[in-house]
């Protein structure tokens, strides 16, 4: 057998097929041969793994052929991708232990009431989060045979002792969108060149999702199918060990954590890091035994808990994240010398199985840290009076709901009201507002997800430097509110959907309400007429009088296309499904402010939106504004790649979205057609470096400030060659919450309550102060940093610069916006001016 591993390694530079055959390489003896009749993986393909990348399905069938011969294999099934691709995990233990599963279960779920462990260890293996990271996935099939079969008495002593959950692929979209390109310009001579198809990939590239997310930034967020099924599973067993493994450039060589010890998260336990250095001593003897080279305490970090190997360490858990040198493909050149597909694989076989022997040697420790982090006098189950935050999504049930769904799924506590309570200057009301005691088992999670600091003692982030989700909902937060908890309520107050009267002439929409936006395009849609007031009124709403807000919407009922009966069967149902409330109106005349029939409410028009796509745009701002348009505003988004923009008719489109990106692909004479579409009354909706190439081509007459421009505001006088690292982390934005004073009175702030706007901020670009009336919406505020880091020097130079611009072209408009106000579909508090620049700006001529 031997001999022939070496003989499939000289005709397809191939080499786990003799890794596997060496315990040395792969930590498995070859005492590890089974009687039992399960077939490899070799077997299962007809070929030696590794031979082609694999496709999700294909390692689906293996799961549950695995499960179907072999006693020690079930499966958990953990809901499905976008595209309805299965999440399968392989649990994998003792015949004994498979046999007591619901048992085991119980006991887990105990595990945040801080009782004593006296169950097994539970290890989970995840891989591939990112889609062309393959050697993971491919890695978990060979540990998933090994574990599956092996007689060899440490892993069936560890099988006694440990349930091991394995999960090859994360994301499936993006992990078959991969293995497709990748294989694709695969040949029976391997190419190793670097610039080769098959180490290039097209866009957008596998290592995102149907929505081109990157789902190892999700774990906090959960915004997308994959995040929420791996979130229920680590909830589900509260593993007390962790392995993350991806890859990364190809001239790196292996990386695993720790990371930079001066930049993990103050909330992380102590405790935690010295777990993981002592678990770092496996790895490393494990890739020394390779003679792989290694890595750790650079680069990483374990900052933000939104990641696989961060979101354990604040939830009782040890993560570690490995890196490999990526091939993306089967053979490529780097700086270290020829990378090998196969090679791979087994470096990450190898810090599998270091992973089993480190957390299985230190098993006492990690259950008895897991214990007392939940023992904790204060995250005890919330009773009677209790301090906490108070939180309102300003007349928005929607963003409220959102929150909780959230909160729910991370299993933080949480209560609604069963009054409307004022608390300060803010009115927190049943409809809107949540209780969140401080005090419960998931205390760490829930002040990391509401955490604040400024101050940082190695300001290099990896990712982001906040994720405050009170910036993000836009939340008004009271802190230390003490309430009691028995009297309050776990499910929300019933929604009452209102009944459109005989004698009303109009029904009002309160455009604060976030889901406002699909039940109108839903109404355009159909047919109907709406309308929006461009300023505020007061109108009487039967027993009272009610002030709108600029924004509010309009349906007038006098003059419809639709049936009476068909509109008010429609409207009644929409309501009732987005649980939207409207308000009847028996007269056209107004208390104060424009009455119905003023020309100050515009007819909404409906909407056409395109999106350039492709190479020079972003692909996760692509996505987020595809997400968006498809999952929030319920509208058709046409995606067109940069390269068809040339030839392409846009007279039938209402809106072009341009991302981050460079655009310069494009000829001037393209920006000239763009302009056209503007002048003829089309809405051109642009952020971030897409503002350059507007400016750039003459058609954004706002003036840009660049990242050169802001690199001048930091001096390097007298730094020597070592402060070139901290001068390069001030430069970077690392992801900041900063305000925005906006304008209320400009149609693309409508429908905001607050007077200030947080927005995240993560790149250095910026417009100059102007004098031209009646264009900024809103500006950076005189202290514009509200959390996260921000060098000085940029919040001295964005103090009171233009964020948010509406130019008008002719009949059209140009939307600029200084950052992505959607980041990663978690900032809904800002997505709002998206929809107004979908429906309103194209009104105001």
């Amino acid at each position: 057998m031997l001999r022939l591993c070496i003989l499939l390694l000289t005709i397809t530079s191939f080499s786990y097929c003799f890794a596997s055959n060496n315990p040395s390489v792969v930590g498995v003896s070859p005492a590890s041969a089974s009687p039992l009749a399960i077939e490899s993986p070799q077997q299962f393909l007809g070929y030696p793994l590794g031979t082609w990348h694999l496709r999700h399905d294909q390692i689906n069938f293996y799961l549950k052929q695995l499960a179907q011969q072999s006693p020690r294999v079930s499966l958990e099934a953990t809901g499905v991708s976008h595209e309805a691709r299965q999440q399968l995990t392989a649990v994998i233990t003792s015949p004994k232990n498979q046999a007591n599963l619901s048992q085991i279960l119980a006991d887990r779920a105990q595990v945040k009431a801080g009782t004593k462990q006296t169950g097994p260890l539970i290890i989970w293996l995840a891989y591939s989060i990112h889609g062309d990271e393959a050697s993971g996935a491919h890695a978990a099939l060979a540990v998933s045979y090994q574990l599956s079969t092996s007689q060899e008495s440490w892993i069936q002593e560890l099988l006694d002792n440990a349930v091991v959950l394995i999960t090859p692929t994360q994301n499936p979209d993006g992990f078959d969108r991969f293995s497709t390109w990748t294989n694709n310009y695969t040949g029976k001579i391997k190419v190793s060149d670097p610039n080769h198809n098959e180490h290039k990939q097209n866009w957008p590239s596998g290592r995102r999702n149907h929505y081109f997310a990157d789902l190892n930034r999700d774990w906090l967020f959960l915004r997308h199918p994959e995040s929420q099924g791996r979130i229920a599973l680590f909830h589900k067993w509260n593993p007390h060990y962790v392995g993350d493994f991806h890859e990364m450039g190809h001239n790196k060589s292996y990386f695993f954590q720790p990371g930079v010890p001066s930049r993990t998260h103050p909330l992380t336990p102590n405790e935690n890091q010295l777990l993981t250095n002592k678990l770092a001593s496996y790895h490393a003897e494990a890739l020394d035994a390779r003679k792989q080279a290694y890595f750790s305490k650079q680069m990483f970090d374990d900052f933000y808990y939104g990641k696989g190997s961060s979101y354990p360490d604040i939830n009782g858990s040890v993560g570690i994240l490995f890196e490999q040198a990526s091939v993306r493909g089967q053979i490529q050149d780097s700086d270290n010398g020829r990378l090998i597909f196969a090679d791979a694989i087994a470096n990450q076989v190898a810090t599998s199985y270091s992973s089993l022997r480190g957390a299985f040697a230190l098993q006492k420790e990690l259950k008895e840290y897991q214990t007392r982090f939940y023992q904790r006098k204060d995250k005890h189950q919330p009773s009677g009076r209790e301090a906490g935050f108070l939180v309102s999504a300003s007349g928005d049930p929607a963003r409220r709901d959102d929150l909780a769904n959230l909160l729910q799924q991370h299993q933080i506590i949480y209560f609604y009201l069963n009054d409307n309570i004022k608390q300060g200057k803010h009115r927190y009301e049943q409809r809107d507002s949540l209780f969140i005691p401080i005090n419960q088992p998931q205390k760490s999670l829930l002040l990391a997800m509401f955490d604040q600091r400024t101050e940082f003692e190695d300001a290099t982030f990896y990712d982001v430097s906040t994720w405050n989700l009170a910036y993000s909902y836009n939340l008004q937060l009271a802190q230390d509110v003490s309430l009691n908890v028995d009297d309050l309520l776990t499910t929300p107050p019933a929604f009452t959907s209102p009944r459109i009267e005989a004698n009303s002439v109009a029904l009002l929409i309160d455009w604060r309400q976030q889901n406002a936006t699909p039940m109108l395009q839903k109404l355009l849609t159909a047919g109907v007429t709406v309308k929006f007031a461009a300023s505020p009124f007061s109108i009487n709403t039967g027993k009272q009088v009610t002030q709108f807000a600029s924004g509010t919407l309009q349906i007038p009922l006098g003059k419809q296309e639709l049936p009476s009966q068909e509109l008010t069967t429609l409207v009644s149902s929409l309501a009732n499904s987005y649980q939207v409330t409207f308000y009847n109106v028996s007269s056209s005349l107004s208390t104060s402010g424009i009455d119905l029939g003023s020309d100050d409410f515009h007819k909404i028009a409906p909407i056409k939106p395109l999106i350039l796509t492709g190479d020079g745009t972003s692909a996760s701002e692509v996505g987020e504004l595809w997400y968006f348009m498809d999952n929030r505003v319920g509208v058709a988004l046409t995606q067109v790649d940069t390269s068809r923009l040339p030839s392409l008719e846009l007279a039938g489109y209402s809106h072009l979205f341009l991302a981050n990106g460079s655009y310069r692909s494009l000829e001037d004479k393209t920006v000239r057609k763009l302009g056209q579409f503007v002048n003829d009354g089309g809405i051109i909706v642009a952020q971030k470096g897409a503002l350059e190439w507007l400016s750039r081509g003459n058609l954004l007459k706002s003036d840009v400030r660049n990242a050169r421009h802001f690199s001048q505001l930091f001096p390097t006088e007298g730094l020597s060659f070592a402060d070139k690292s901290k001068l390069n982390a001030r430069q970077a934005i690392g992801g900041a919450v900063v305000a925005l004073d906006i304008d209320p009175t400009h149609p693309v702030t409508f429908g905001i309550e607050t007077s200030q706007l947080p927005v995240l901020k993560n790149k250095a670009i910026g417009l100059l102060k102007t004098t031209t009336p009646f264009i900024t919406a809103a500006t950076y505020a005189d202290e514009p940093l509200l959390d996260g880091y921000l060098a000085k020097e940029y919040q001295r130079s964005l103090n009171q610069t233009p964020a948010i611009v509406v130019e008008r072209h002719g009949k059209g408009a140009i939307v600029a916006l200084t950052d992505n106000l959607l980041f990663r579909n978690i900032w809904l508090g800002s997505d709002k001016i998206y929809s107004n620049s979908l429906y309103f700006i194209p009104a105001l001529h």
